[in-house]
């Protein structure tokens, strides 16, 4: 708990930081008093990267939104991410994401941006489960009814994940900020849990992915995969909003829970796993935890 305690010390002060002229690798070691080699075998156990390597993924992606939503020259946002010259961040941008900063401006394609979750998160997650799986309180959440018009599916499928976190650790997490740097998706990115139809062998039911219209035809990394999503309708499970961030994983199971205890057929219709993948949009303090799964109607 000491060592997650001093990472997500120096996560939320990267986090407030890093845009600041003088920020610095050095001033965030010295937030927790540890050092530099002490702070890099922190991030390699915990994120596989040294902090200087969490720090660049952090600036870059930073980089990659500039280039997207403003028309800052290139060199204004090289410098707006630490970086002394165009050639140097040209390199490190061209490293992280295997595309020039001018080629992303003008085709908008998806990267692996970073997504910094905070280290406290899969804690807090194993608490939150052991408290609510010996809680008979009621989890209220409210449902939507959506008809969904085809469109494609684009996602990354897992080979032995059962959760997120075990997705991650096999996949690790960039697929997060890839997945929502598609301008073109419906909805955030979500952790999937797939039709039979479409687990190939070798493969589990757990996939991370986005809904994009019919006509999205751009190209995508190798290890992602692309289908046709029919007609369908879709229950959108809400969660309550809550105000502690830490709270996210206890929102999420919540709202778990009340899906399970949840009765479609008292409204007309069924739960459809065969027909779309299920989707676990995560949560968010103002909007709650959110689900969407499919269904059929009973008659």
């Amino acid at each position: 708990m000491k060592e997650i305690e001093a990472v997500l010390k120096m996560q939320n002060y990267i986090r407030a930081h890093y845009k600041d002229g003088d920020f610095h690798a050095d001033n965030v070691c010295s937030t927790v008093g540890y050092s530099k080699r002490q702070a890099n075998r922190f991030f390699k156990k915990y994120f596989h990267k040294t902090l200087q390597e969490y720090i660049n993924a952090v600036c870059l992606t930073e980089s990659a939104n500039e280039l997207l939503n403003t028309k800052k020259p290139i060199l204004e946002v090289a410098l707006n991410s630490h970086f002394q010259s165009h050639e140097g961040f040209l390199r490190s941008f061209y490293k992280r994401f295997h595309i020039t900063p001018s080629v992303y401006r003008d085709k908008k394609v998806a990267l692996p941006l970073f997504t910094p979750h905070p280290i406290s998160h899969y804690g807090t997650l194993l608490k939150h489960k052991e408290e609510l799986s010996m809680s008979n309180e009621w989890n209220f959440c409210t449902v939507t009814v959506k008809e969904r018009k085809r469109r494609k599916l684009i996602y990354l499928p897992s080979h032995t994940a059962q959760d997120y976190f075990s997705y991650c650790e096999e996949v690790g997490c960039e697929w997060e900020g890839l997945l929502n740097s598609i301008v073109e998706k419906m909805e955030p990115a979500a952790l999937l849990e797939l039709p039979d139809r479409f687990v190939e062998h070798g493969f589990s039911k757990i996939a991370a992915g986005v809904e994009v219209p019919l006509n999205y035809d751009k190209e995508l990394p190798e290890q992602y995969k692309i289908v046709e999503l029919p007609e369908c309708i879709m229950l959108y499970f809400q969660g309550e909003p809550y105000e502690n961030e830490e709270n996210f994983s206890k929102a999420i199971e919540s709202l778990s829970m009340a899906i399970r205890k949840y009765n479609p057929a008292l409204y007309g219709y069924q739960f459809a796993y065969d027909v779309a993948p299920s989707f676990n949009f995560g949560a968010d303090t103002s909007t709650g935890a959110r689900f969407a799964i499919p269904a059929r109607y009973t008659n």
